[in-house]
């Protein structure tokens, strides 16, 4: 391998895409590292592309891999691909399933990558805890996976398509992700600051008290990556990997809205407990899908 390495993100106006390559532009010193990114809507935004002159975007339609070709001609072969591309708001995948499953199996993108002669990009795709039925607590990677909406059932089949097409890959289940907005502000309503919003207005807000997540800060998610980023380009040993990324903390949002609130200092009286059963959200949602994520 060539001393300058190529990293690409799929999907990198999204929240985590975002995040990563402010992380990566900001630890790029350590080695010499050339950064792009992939964006669906045009143009990317001028803050993203103002705060990381150095990273190049392209363009790509995940659905036709449209734009694929561009990168090759102009960037290259990435020796680390990180896929955060996804439609990942469930009833959005509800109403419409088969653009849910062309987006979110990443077809083109491992089409695109079999097209190279060498075989040494390693690809990090970005999964879920949805793939789990959610009928008990802390779920391990080797537990049966049975999706109950077609957000995870096209998850899973992401992940199946994966293990089966490529050579080198790291899947990575994750949860609820949270943290700090992101450098060109993200449309998608944040987890924490919703709840910091409606709490701060001292507006009563209906929480769920019995669906559990692990919810995990955005950085301890791009620290995994870059972990296992720079493992490749230092050992170069292929992977073959499936890992949960939750946070050390099985929560209900009730308990989520109220750590908000403690650390605030929010009336917690805001925060009224209801049970999943009694909203209609247009999609049906996994009830417990907490992770073991020991080691």
């Amino acid at each position: 391998m060539s001393n300058n390495k190529k990293l690409l993100i799929i999907g990198g106006t999204g929240y985590l895409g975002q995040h990563l390559l402010q992380s990566f532009s900001e630890s790029q010193k350590s080695f010499d590292l050339s950064m792009a990114f992939t964006h669906h809507s045009s143009p990317p935004p001028n803050l993203l592309l103002q705060s990381l002159p150095h990273a190049t975007p392209f363009q790509v339609d995940l659905q036709t891999g449209h734009g694929f070709d561009s990168i090759s001609h102009t960037f290259g072969q990435p020796d680390v691909v990180v896929n955060c591309a996804a439609i990942s708001i469930p009833r959005a995948c509800e109403t419409n399933p088969t653009l849910a499953m062309s987006v979110n199996i990443p077809s083109s993108l491992v089409k695109w990558l079999s097209s190279f002669t060498e075989s040494n990009t390693l690809l990090i795709h970005l999964s879920t805890d949805q793939v789990y039925e959610g009928t008990k607590s802390f779920y391990k990677e080797d537990n049966e996976t049975l999706p109950v909406n077609v957000y995870g059932k096209s998850k899973l089949e992401a992940e199946e398509y994966i293990i089966a097409k490529c050579s080198n890959f790291v899947i990575l289940r994750s949860s609820i992700i949270f943290g700090p907005q992101t450098i060109s502000p993200v449309s998608k309503s944040l987890p924490v600051q919703w709840m910091d919003s409606v709490l701060g207005k001292g507006q009563e807000t209906d929480f769920f008290h019995d669906e559990f997540r692990c919810p995990v800060y955005v950085k301890d998610v791009v620290n995994i990556i870059q972990i296992l980023t720079n493992k490749w380009i230092s050992d170069g040993e292929k992977m073959g990997l499936l890992l949960n990324v939750g946070g050390p903390d099985r929560l209900s949002r009730v308990q989520m809205a109220e750590t908000v609130a403690h650390v605030r200092g929010y009336n917690t009286s805001l925060i009224k407990p209801v049970s999943t059963s009694s909203i209609d959200r247009g999609v049906k949602s996994p009830s417990d899908i907490s992770m073991d994520i020991r080691v």
